[in-house]
């Protein structure tokens, strides 16, 4: 069994993940924790983090908040506010190339530049959620029926993708070539960039919460099933017209939160009754990370080199599993 490092907090862990060699924690009531070697607690936002995501370009997390604040927290500590929106509730925040991070309140999306410039975007209804595209300065907005991309450095119209439904989520494959949305109606949808052609990914028995692209974005890894569900990516038409793999099933439990290893074809999956696995993609091998626990895992996050898994739950238990240990 891997050795695990807990932790125990005060509420919901919204994002475990590392900044450098650092196990880092975002959690629900505005604080950011770095708890190895004798915790910090960070204020990070007054009444509380809405949402949290590990900015990989720039090696930093970012934040927002009931607060209106978008706040970058570094690997020694040290924060700074890069965005506001006055009054509203930052809901969503992105880090893209360049230094460039993009966030939205409303129905506004925000797109700060490495210079501090801010420049907005509004929408006729709620913007639910915001990405970065891998390369240049392209913004993705996630809305109702669809998602809009905008030049984000020019005055040029959006490109508006449609198709009906609530959608929640907004993300672009590593290599730019395709935009995928999370669906309210326990679906994912998805379009070539270069075409509009559509990908329809449906059969989930809940919403998709946890997503995470796999090494060499070969495979989707989402959660909101009995098993993660990865979605091949690899050829030119993505899955289109192909079935996805299932890894970790178990008919008692969903799984809550997905993993991909950043150098090898595993995935950690973690459940709602506090279990998490590592499963090899080749043969469906399974390692038993942690038993359980008393809520369903809410987040994780791998070190650079894949040795080291942090963990958080809804309930604030989390933790740092060490795979390689005995």
């Amino acid at each position: 069994m891997p050795q695990i490092a807990p932790y125990s907090f005060e509420g919901h862990v919204e994002a475990a993940l590392f900044l450098g060699e650092e196990p880092v924690f975002a959690l629900a009531d505005g604080t950011i924790r770095f708890p190895a070697g004798g915790e910090r607690t960070l204020e990070a936002h007054g009444g509380g983090i809405l949402t949290a995501h590990r900015d990989a370009f720039a090696g930093q997390l970012l934040t927002g908040g009931e607060d209106g604040r978008v706040v970058a927290t570094r690997a020694d500590g040290v924060m700074s506010e890069i965005g506001s929106a006055g009054r509203r509730w930052v809901t969503s925040v992105a880090g893209g190339p360049n230094g460039a991070v993009a966030f939205a309140a409303g129905r506004v999306a925000f797109v700060r530049d490495a210079k501090g410039a801010c420049r907005e975007f509004p929408h006729a209804r709620t913007v639910e959620d915001v990405a970065l595209a891998p390369k240049g300065l392209r913004l993705a907005t996630a809305r109702y029926d669809g998602a809009s991309l905008f030049f984000a450095g020019t005055d040029a119209a959006p490109l508006e993708l449609e198709w009906k439904g609530a959608h929640t989520g907004v993300f672009f494959s590593p290599d730019g070539r395709f935009l995928v949305t999370i669906m309210q109606e326990n679906a994912l949808h998805g379009w070539r960039l270069e075409d509009g052609k559509h990908m329809r990914m449906t059969g989930y028995p809940a919403k998709v919460k946890s997503w995470s692209w796999s090494a060499k974005a070969k495979y989707l890894a989402t959660s909101g099933a009995p098993a993660a569900i990865l979605w091949p990516f690899s050829g030119r038409d993505g899955p289109m017209g192909k079935g996805p793999l299932e890894l970790g099933t178990r008919g008692d439990t969903m799984v809550t939160a997905v993993a991909c290893h950043p150098t090898d074809d595993l995935v950690g999956i973690g459940y709602a009754d506090g279990m998490i696995l590592a499963v090899r993609f080749s043969d469906q091998r399974e390692a038993l990370l942690r038993r359980g626990g008393g809520s369903p895992v809410s987040t994780m996050g791998w070190d650079a080199k894949g040795r080291f898994l942090a963990f958080g739950s809804e309930g604030g238990e989390a933790g740092v599993v060490d795979i390689t240990a005995a």
